[in-house]
């Protein structure tokens, strides 16, 4: 195996054969190991990582940092908690600050049912609910999305539970117009997780398995990802496309990502998503176990 690629920040990139100790491998061959991604050009995939990493090094630190120090049989309370706290560390941080101030103003559209809940019989189908925004995820929608949670979690005739969107896409991951309206980071990180769908959605699962599944198709990025993947069952149209665009924004996964899609994919290839940017599709997603089924 060839030395591991620094670039930075403690992110060490191995070539050839998967490593634990690398934060993840690239490799040209085809290999199922969890720790390796197969890619098209290793020179390529260097080349842009190494860029990524030197315009976003706190970020991509942090997410190193994060990804090693949560364990996958432990505590998805425990992984939430050091997530959000990290998060808010980059909310602080200049990457984050100039993003917001590349973006510029932004208002956030006022729509109304976010979310929208139907019971039949022991069934909750609760969808995401603001398709001209792809379902992008914001405040209300966190509010209204725990509210039908609650009714799973405090109802046990209910034995289903299924998690989809309205319109061309899952949920394109969080709203980012409504991005930087929080300015305190210590409250925002109260409240993501005081009112986490991440932990409501673990116990769900922990009690009904198979019996909560979350339903994808179009684009499933960032929040909307790393919430569908705490369910028990997770299935996939043909033409989703999934990805953790975070680090464009000087940050990292916030809604439990770093919890629910390590425990399907492993520290490293989640660690890829983030690092990359760069999306897969159904068949990969399949491949490597962050969906359960595509059709």
């Amino acid at each position: 195996m060839n030395s591991p690629v620094e670039l930075g920040g403690g992110v060490r990139v191995a070539v050839g054969t998967p490593s634990d100790d690398a934060t993840f491998t690239v490799t040209e061959d085809d290999v199922d190991d969890r720790r390796a991604v197969t890619v098209t050009s290793v020179p390529d995939t260097l080349a842009e990582l190494e860029e990524r990493c030197r315009r976003w090094p706190q970020a991509a630190a942090v997410c190193d940092d994060v990804l090693r120090a949560f364990d996958p049989g432990g505590s998805t309370f425990a992984g939430v908690i050091t997530e959000s706290l990290a998060y808010s560390t980059l909310q602080s941080g200049s990457e984050f600050a100039r993003w917001l101030a590349e973006r510029g103003p932004a208002r956030v559209p006022d729509i109304s049912d976010p979310v929208v809940a139907e019971r039949h019989d022991g069934r909750l189908t609760i969808r995401f609910n603001r398709p001209q925004r792809h379902n992008a995820f914001s405040t209300d929608a966190r509010a209204a999305l725990l509210e039908a949670l609650e009714v799973a979690r405090l109802d046990p005739s209910v034995d289903e539970v299924v998690l989809a969107g309205n319109g061309p896409s899952f949920c394109s991951g969080g709203d980012l117009a409504e991005f930087g309206t929080f300015t305190d980071p210590a409250g925002a990180h109260l409240a993501r997780t005081r009112h986490s769908p991440a932990l409501v959605l673990d116990e769900i699962t922990a009690r009904l398995g198979r019996g909560c599944r979350a339903e994808l198709h179009g684009q499933v990025q960032g929040s909307g990802l790393e919430m569908a993947a705490f369910c028990g069952w997770v299935s996939c149209d043909a033409d989703a496309v999934l990805g953790l665009p975070e680090l464009t924004l000087g940050l990292i996964p916030g809604a439990g990502g770093t919890v629910s899609v390590t425990r399907r994919i492993g520290r490293w290839r989640t660690a890829y998503l983030v690092l990359s940017g760069r999306p897969i599709d159904a068949g990969t997603a399949l491949r490597w176990g962050l969906v359960d089924a595509v059709g």
